[in-house]
């Protein structure tokens, strides 16, 4: 059996002095048993449902604080295995592909706002204007293929600069834009209203979004604080646990903070080429070997012009799993919205996945 995030402790305990010292600077670790006195009329429910009695009367609890930005994640993957209401074999989900409903996406030219800086036109998608914007220059792109869980690597590849293409062109409309996110909520589930393939792009004035801006004056105030560029620590620690991987320019790791299930942070200089083929490889291993359904992707861009105090700055991707595109339930609730974030997979597991399946894809390569 591999690594567990119920061993984290202890993991971090093995490291190297060095790395140890970086990873207690960035992560703080608490662990806590969950006990239970369960009733004679449960234990027939429970074993059925989580498969052995004893894992419920006493739970292992990992809670994870990014220090410096702080973000936490509590971990249990027993949760993974709680009650959840799926729809009936065959029935569709309302807005579904299979009740052929994709809006007005199967036609774009004639369907869908344009932005008064025109489309702009990819292999295989073309922009519109977002018809209900949270941004004042607000894009959709709109994929050719309908299915958004039907992509490969030139689709995934062609949809970042498609939208990077956009956000040239919107910075030419209004120089004072310079702060870009590329966003893909993938099926309802993570949040799209339509189910035809499409991503969306802003590009925002004044200043980056607050998350954004939340993350860079703490990475700021790390390397004031330690001489140290808070990325490079951070993929280190990663790294040394068995969570990261570096593959060309393209600095990976399953995060140790994650929002949801299965997060994947993915660190580049740039939108290079290693960052379009490597988050490809991260969706597909979701979509093929993790089974994933439904999923966010966020790519946060620094300025698009030079400016101070973002000096070191990278392009971040971070992709998520939202779960079962058939699961009525909600994965987000209050604790969510004003405690941390409750996690019921395994970044250890979520690595290994991934990283298998980058290195069987190499070897695919090199064969064909």
């Amino acid at each position: 059996m591999g690594l567990s995030i119920t061993e984290l402790a202890s993991h971090v305990a093995a490291l190297p002095p060095d790395i140890r010292q970086v990873s207690d600077r960035i992560f703080s670790v608490d662990e806590a048993n969950g006990d239970l006195k369960l009733p004679e009329s449960m234990l027939p429910w429970v074993e059925r449902q989580f498969g052995s009695v004893d894992n419920i009367v006493r739970q292992r609890i990992v809670k994870v604080t990014n220090r410096i930005t702080f973000e936490s994640s509590i971990f249990n993957p027993l949760r993974a295995l709680r009650p959840h209401r799926f729809l009936h074999k065959g029935q569709a989900r309302p807005g579904s592909l299979s009740e052929n409903n994709n809006g007005d996406f199967t036609d774009p030219l004639h369907n869908t706002p344009e932005d008064l800086f025109g489309r702009v036109k990819g292999k295989y998608c073309i922009t519109a204007g977002n018809v209900a914007k949270y941004e004042g220059l607000h894009g959709v792109i709109v994929f050719d293929d309908p299915d958004p869980l039907k992509y490969g690597c030139s689709q995934v590849a062609d949809y970042l600069e498609t939208g990077w293409r956009w956000a040239q062109q919107a910075h030419a409309y209004d120089p004072a834009a310079l702060y870009f996110l590329f966003l893909w909520n993938c099926n309802f589930r993570a949040g799209a209203s339509i189910p035809h393939g499409h991503a969306q792009v802003v590009l925002g004035r004044h200043a980056h979004y607050g998350k954004v801006e939340q993350l860079r004056l703490a990475a700021s105030a790390y390397r004031d604080q330690y001489k140290s560029d808070y990325f490079d620590d951070l993929f280190r620690v990663h790294e040394a646990l068995g969570l990261g991987l570096q593959r060309g320019e393209a600095r990976i790791l399953a995060y140790l903070a994650a929002i949801k299930l299965n997060e994947v942070m993915l660190m580049t200089p740039a939108l290079t080429d290693s960052l379009k083929e490597n988050a490809y490889h991260v969706l597909a291993c979701f979509r093929d070997r993790l089974n994933v359904t439904a999923f966010n992707a966020g790519i946060v861009f620094p300025p698009l012009d030079e400016l101070t105090g973002w000096e070191g700055f990278p392009v971040i991707a971070r992709m998520v799993d939202r779960g079962d595109i058939n699961d009525m339930s909600s994965d987000i609730a209050a604790m969510e919205f004003y405690g941390a974030n409750v996690v019921s997979s395994d970044p250890f597991q979520t690595a290994e996945a991934l990283f298998q399946h980058i290195k069987s894809d190499k070897k695919h390569e090199k064969s064909s």
